[in-house]
């Protein structure tokens, strides 16, 4: 993987990631377009990116994290579902990380979510609750198990679960911004632990394009939720889902043609 493709890739990554449309799906349209394979470095370089992503949550709100204990607490109980749903099921989930099909197929059931979401809490959206609870917590956790299916979405299932549990769109945004430190953390430990056990390590050029990565990703991501926030407090889902059932066609086409797609 060259320099520019790490660039585009952590683009891809800052831009995708906080944005309900599934970064897996187009980190998969990225590396196929430049011809990138899926080998172990790339595999690791496409999760370690992340942590420049979540740096860029903790930068724009640090003030947040300044708050009470029970800020954290909170954090925790809604990331225990989707952590102890991840180890219990690894396998299958990794199995359907193999998969460029489901990703597909669950960009357009999402996208199809997105069209009704503003309709079927339009009341909630707007006058919905800023204080996320631990029981409301707990119920959004669960939602994000459902983001251990490639192409749903973390961002997508966490911000769907603030709106069924009162929150308001912006409540409902930040929260999953908060709790995708914890779970992108976890991940990218477990993942560059795996790449390590399993006899691998990063040589000199592979540390300037982690380097690279992070910082690209870092600033991109910034911009990216800021416009997202924006965004979403004045015109809601309805485009995000119109653009992932693009995506998931796009997939799809390619994946039943017999394109090779690189599963990162």
């Amino acid at each position: 993987m060259s320099l520019v493709q790490a660039i585009i890739l952590a683009i891809i990554e800052g831009i995708t990631e906080f944005l309900p449309i599934s970064s897996t799906g187009h980190m998969i349209i990225g590396s196929t377009a430049m011809g990138i394979a899926a080998d172990p470095f790339v595999k690791a370089f496409t999760i370690a990116i992340q942590f420049g992503a979540i740096t860029s949550v903790i930068v724009l709100y640090w003030k947040r994290f300044w708050q009470t204990l029970k800020f954290y607490f909170v954090l925790a109980v809604a990331f225990i579902p989707a952590a102890v749903t991840g180890f219990l099921l690894n396998d299958l989930i990794d199995a359907l990380l193999e998969r460029a099909d489901v990703v597909g197929w669950m960009l357009i059931a999402g996208g199809i979510v997105l069209l009704f979401v503003d309709k079927l809490f339009a009341r909630t959206a707007e006058l919905g609750s800023t204080a996320v609870s631990y029981p409301r917590g707990l119920k959004i956790g669960m939602f994000q198990c459902l983001a251990l299916i490639p192409g749903v979405s973390r961002s997508a299932a966490t911000i769907i679960g603030g709106l069924a549990v009162g929150l308001n769109r912006r409540t409902a945004a930040e929260f999953s911004f908060f709790l995708a430190i914890p779970t992108m953390l976890a991940a990218t430990v477990y993942k560059l632990g795996k790449f390590y056990l399993e006899g691998n390590a990063f040589g000199a050029d592979q540390w300037m394009l982690l380097a690279v990565g992070n910082v690209v990703a870092f600033l991109v991501a910034m911009a990216a939720i800021k416009l997202f926030i924006e965004y979403l407090t004045r015109h809601g889902f309805r485009i995000f889902g119109y653009y992932r059932i693009i995506v998931g066609l796009i997939i799809l086409v390619l994946y039943y043609f017999g394109a090779d797609l690189p599963m990162l």
